[in-house]
């Protein structure tokens, strides 16, 4: 079943303050998607230029000589591949490291998937790096890699970091793969993977200590020192003073737990000094109510509403809704008022500040319509410009939907429900009765092309979305979505 609520007659017309001249705040969405391309071309291109820096490290330094002889061509690869194997590490930390810049560039989770991707390619070196060094130094000394190996271990001092640290980074990458780490519960996983920063600081001590590449006086010790030391204050930094700050900063508390339905509830909470969170549409951040047993669990979860940022000495408010999808999510509903929250966030590109167009089409199903909840309060848009599809199997599945169909009215949104049991084939994500009476996307937003899409919900259900998005001719910089899956 599909119903419909337009920006015609069924619809509260928009105050008359808003019609007319469009604002500002729409007008600048061409100039503020250009630089933000503009912005991720520059990160792709330090990216490159710090794996370029490598190398010329070493050619800086004659190592291109290497090459007269066996040994000396398997040691000259062997140190190009740690060197290139150990910056790809560090731009995994600094990808995973939060930084606004990068960010609100790409995106939190394409700078993980790109942190994820980069996994394999480090390793492969890092250990092509210890294999080639060995047979290159066991070569110049007549003895086969594995008693070069040994010897290495014994006699050279910091070696043998050098080797736990390889062991520690296949650790890391073999529980990162999908088929193994989906055996383990998050918690486990993370704690396995706070062991890069252990890898990572095992393999330093060498790199200065071992050859002349990094001896002290010269100028590629000081890039590296700098690269290094540069990477571990972002990561302390954005980690962990700013998450520690912002977290006294607003000293956010518990008022309630609202049931929405059965599995789903709200949590209300209070705060200081929300102005500095508000306008973060349906961006998220990562909560941990400080109570027994649950405080070590960061909860992604989105704003399901703007913040009220409160006048005077009124504390402002702030709300997440929650669906119970595990036991973790399920005792969230039983938090008690008072339960101190520390945040980290916001994080994410659902946000305004995603936006290329003046059209917006939203797209939602299960928990992910609350984000979009959010984002319909606070983004900027004319009467007319906005469609809103809302995805359920029954009116129960549509939460906070008469929130949504409150904000439509009163800014001028178009909405549909869309109810019933899914289609197959390809519109699966749209109920079966709509696409057996004709209807696709294109029926529900025609100018969806001309527009930015927002689409939240189960990661499946997504990707039949985004498939039917992107064949309806909606290029790659306005289609967006969040992906939080680990």
């Amino acid at each position: 079943m599909t119903s419909l609520l337009t920006s015609g007659s069924p619809v509260k017309s928009a105050p008359e303050g808003a019609k007319g001249k469009p604002p500002t705040a729409v007008e600048r969405f061409h100039s503020q998607a250009r630089r933000r391309l503009a912005r991720a071309d520059i990160l792709g291109g330090l990216a490159w230029l710090s794996g370029a820096a490598s190398v010329a490290l070493w050619l800086a330094d004659g190592g291109a000589n290497g090459f007269s002889s066996f040994a000396g061509t398997m040691t000259a690869l062997g140190i190009v591949a740690g060197l290139i194997g150990m910056d790809i590490v560090l731009l995994m930390l600094l990808l995973a490291a939060r930084i606004p810049f990068v960010d609100n560039t790409i995106g939190h989770d394409r700078a993980l998937e790109v942190h994820k991707t980069l996994g394999k390619p480090a390793l492969y070196l890092l250990l092509a790096h210890g294999a080639l060094l060995a047979i290159g130094y066991g070569a110049a000394e007549g003895l086969d890699p594995v008693s070069e190996s040994i010897s290495l271990w014994v006699n050279v001092p910091d070696m043998w970091l050098a080797f736990v640290s390889t062991a520690l980074f296949i650790a890391v990458v073999v529980t990162s793969l999908v088929a193994v780490r989906r055996k383990f519960p998050y918690e486990f996983w993370y704690a396995i993977h706070l062991l890069t920063y252990a890898a990572v600081g095992t393999a330093i001590p060498h790199q200065f200590s071992v050859g002349g590449l990094f001896a002290e006086g010269t100028w590629q010790r000081w890039y590296w020192l700098v690269l290094c030391v540069g990477t571990g204050a972002a990561l302390l930094w954005f980690r962990i003073w700013q998450p520690v700050a912002a977290t006294f900063r607003h000293q956010i508390t518990v008022s309630r737990v609202v049931r929405v339905s059965p599995g789903v509830f709200s949590i209300e909470m209070t705060g200081r000094n929300l102005a500095r969170l508000a306008g973060s549409g349906g961006r998220f951040f990562f909560w941990r109510f400080l109570a027994p047993g649950q405080w070590w669990q960061p909860h992604p979860f989105s704003l399901s509403a703007e913040p009220f940022t409160g006048q005077g000495n009124q504390p402002g408010k702030l709300r997440i809704t929650v669906r119970a999808l595990g036991k973790g999510t399920a005792n969230l509903e039983h938090i008690k008022p008072g339960t101190r929250v520390a945040i980290e966030g916001p994080y994410g590109m659902f946000s305004t500040a995603a936006r290329t167009r003046n059209k917006v089409v939203m797209i939602g199903a299960g928990i992910g319509i609350t984000p979009l909840r959010s984002l319909l309060e606070s983004t900027p848009f004319q009467p007319g410009d906005a469609t809103v599809l809302l995805r359920g199997h029954d009116e129960t599945e549509l939460f906070l939907d008469r929130e949504i169909m409150a904000l439509c009215q009163t800014r001028g949104a178009t909405l549909f429900h869309l109810l019933g049991p899914r289609s197959q084939g390809d519109h699966a994500w749209l109920p079966k009765d709509a696409v057996r009476d004709g209807y696709t996307l294109s029926s529900y937003a025609p100018d969806i092309a001309d527009a930015d899409v927002y689409i939240c919900g189960p990661a499946p259900w997504a990707a039949s979305v985004i498939r039917d998005v992107r064949s309806a001719g909606v290029p790659t910089e306005q289609l967006h979505y969040e992906r939080f899956d680990w």
